[in-house]
């Protein structure tokens, strides 16, 4: 493979590497959703650790940071978006805590 076979080649997989990156910090995001859900509709957060959700919110806050001055646009809105739907969790964790389930 010749310099320029192997500079399109790396480039290839970069872009790979990056189309995934962003779909898994999407994917990432939706997965606090159901969460949310759920203790927005049954209106109690029992068995939900505050803790655990405030310390994703904290590394995601982190990770906005980063990328924000690594010029990292596709991490900043990724971890934008992990941060929102997380802190709605740990926000609705927060409110019903402690909430006895409806019924």
């Amino acid at each position: 493979m010749n310099p320029i076979e192997h500079i399109a080649s790396v480039h290839s997989i970069a872009q790979i590497v990056s189309i995934l990156f962003g779909l898994g910090l999407f994917l990432n995001a939706l997965i606090f959703v159901p969460q949310a859900i759920a203790i927005w509709r049954a209106r109690t957060a029992k068995g939900v650790s505050i803790l655990t959700f405030a310390g994703f919110n904290v590394m995601q806050a982190i990770g906005v940071a980063h990328g924000y001055f690594a010029h990292d646009l596709a991490l900043s809105l990724g971890m934008l978006a992990s941060l929102v739907t997380c802190g709605t969790v740990t926000g609705l964790a927060i409110a019903f805590r402690s909430s006895t389930p409806s019924g």
